[in-house]
């Protein structure tokens, strides 16, 4: 069976935010009102990877301004990884925030989320700061330019 990829520019379906909220929770631990967080975010965009009726991936963002998207959470369930499933909706997100008239996206990231921070760098991402966090916690500012200087698509 395949991996369907699906994307919402909208807050979605009940379904889809309680299988984010499960796979979030398995991932990274407590989710502190997703949902709620989820529909306070102007310009909310969320793609998901689904295998069967099991969410198996998720990439979330919001605009921070016309100009710039932040690439806000996502993660992929521990028993699909190494298949091309955060590059996917990592370009997926990317197509669709630049169709949508953005000029960059940012992220922040954990040094000890290695496979995110290398993925972002691949994925055309510089890193441009750094600070620590309300828990003490180093955090790399990443930003990908989706339009060069020309005005032409970096996508």
């Amino acid at each position: 069976m395949a991996i369907t990829y699906t994307h919402f520019d909208t807050y979605p379906d009940r379904k889809t935010v309680e299988g984010i909220i499960q796979l979030h929770n398995k991932i990274f631990g407590g989710s502190d009102d997703l949902a709620g967080r989820m529909k306070e975010k102007p310009g909310l965009q969320i793609d998901v990877a689904i295998h069967g009726e099991k969410m198996v991936g998720y990439k979330i963002g919001y605009a921070l301004n016309r100009e710039q998207f932040y690439s806000w959470l996502g993660g992929v369930d521990a028993n699909y990884r190494k298949q091309g499933i955060a590059s996917t909706l990592m370009d997926q997100q990317h197509q669709q925030v630049k169709d949508s008239g953005y000029k960059a996206v940012q992220t922040k990231t954990k040094n000890k989320w290695r496979s995110m921070l290398i993925l972002n760098i691949k994925s055309g991402f510089d890193i441009i700061g750094t600070y620590t966090d309300e828990e003490g916690e180093p955090k790399i500012i990443l930003e990908k330019k989706l339009w060069n200087e020309m005005g032409g698509s970096k996508c």
